[in-house]
């Protein structure tokens, strides 16, 4: 018989996407699943068509300092968060609850161990978030993207999973077929630039200060900005004679994988485990305000086995961007030798390795 299972996932893309995929495994399997989200617009957008889960926003803010005016208030939605999850929890009485990480998911593991249900978390990055090392100590079992953040778990039984996919967006598509559904050309070798879910304007603004550098090369772009900037790099490659598709957003990132032959990207572990599954080599611009610079050490590995340059934000030029640019795309074998790496770096069917751990409870 179905069981049913809780995951709390909310608030950023990174925490929201890969639960989805648990989810979608568990639904698979014929168990019942609640998902457990935040207030944040991304996480309604994101959610829109998947009717089969059930979903609830927790009133659940991100932790202040302690002397900031602010904390009060954190407070309080931490207990109406907390009220929530137990109304729940006595409603269902769930199976088991699995966390991603994040601010959402704090409350839930906390209320999960005072009810005696059996919880999990999961630690997409190479440092452990301070939301995951605060609940580690309830949790039953820690499932990790990067064997790296094993020691911040040091009193818990934990696994590498790898960090979960969704299951449309392991689809793989002829190379020609994904370039169609772009418009581009596939005589022409392509770069995809994408920022994460939030976007990302320093990267968009690199590129842009680029273009006029790379008219002269045989080569098109799949560019997606986040909300601010689509118009102004259309008309921007349109200006320098550049062939690319622009958009916001994009649903279907197979599509784009399949037809990239280089990405530039942003380091957070949900992309690069996309990055990893499609095999490209790729070249990481990490976001400096990350968190405890988690975005560096998930680039880190990527570099250190081969399958990524790392670039600083704040030091990268236009000039080595290019330079960069046209080496790997002059070079065939060593694109291939950073593809093979990124393949390697990260299990290919965490959805089911985290499904299966939580199941088994």
């Amino acid at each position: 018989m179905g069981k049913h299972f809780f995951i709390a996932c909310g608030g950023t893309g990174g925490h929201l996407f890969p639960g989805l995929a648990v989810a979608e495994v568990l639904h698979q399997r014929g168990h019942e699943v609640l998902l457990l989200v935040s207030e944040k617009e991304i996480d309604t957008v994101a959610l829109h068509h998947h009717l089969e889960f059930r979903i609830e926003k927790l009133p659940s803010i991100a932790m202040p300092s302690g002397f900031s005016p602010a904390f009060i208030r954190f407070v309080g939605r931490t207990w109406e968060s907390f009220s929530y999850c137990k109304e729940l929890y006595r409603r269902y009485r769930p199976t088991a609850v699995l966390g991603m990480g994040g601010f959402t998911s704090a409350v839930p593991v906390f209320a999960a161990h005072l009810f005696n249900i059996p919880s999990y978390i999961h630690e997409s990055n190479a440092i452990a978030g301070r939301a995951n090392r605060l609940t580690a100590r309830w949790a039953k079992k820690v499932l990790l993207g990067f064997e790296a953040s094993a020691s911040s778990f040091t009193k818990n039984s934990w696994e590498v999973t790898g960090t979960p996919i969704r299951r449309e967006l392991k689809e793989r598509l002829p190379r020609e077929q994904a370039l169609a559904r772009f418009k581009l050309s596939p005589e022409y070798q392509t770069i995809l630039v994408m920022g994460g879910s939030q976007g990302a304007g320093p990267i968009n603004q690199l590129l842009f200060k680029s273009a006029a550098l790379l008219r002269n090369f045989p080569l098109q772009l799949i560019h997606f900005t986040g909300e601010q900037d689509d118009h102004l790099a259309a008309v921007n490659y349109q200006r320098e004679g550049i062939a690319a598709y622009v958009a916001a957003f994009h649903h279907h990132m197979n599509e784009a994988y399949c037809a990239a032959d280089i990405v530039i990207s942003r380091a957070g572990a949900a992309s690069l485990s996309e990055i990893s599954y499609f095999g490209l080599p790729s070249l990481l611009i990490p976001f400096p305000f990350a968190a405890e610079k988690h975005q560096h050490h998930n680039a880190h590995i990527f570099h250190q086995a081969g399958a990524a340059e790392v670039l600083e934000e704040s030091s990268i030029t236009p000039q080595q961007l290019v330079r960069l640019l046209v080496n790997l795309l002059s070079d065939s074998e060593r694109r291939e030798r950073m593809a093979r790496a990124a393949k390697k770096i990260l299990p290919a069917d965490a959805a089911l390795s985290v499904a299966n751990s939580i199941e088994g409870v």
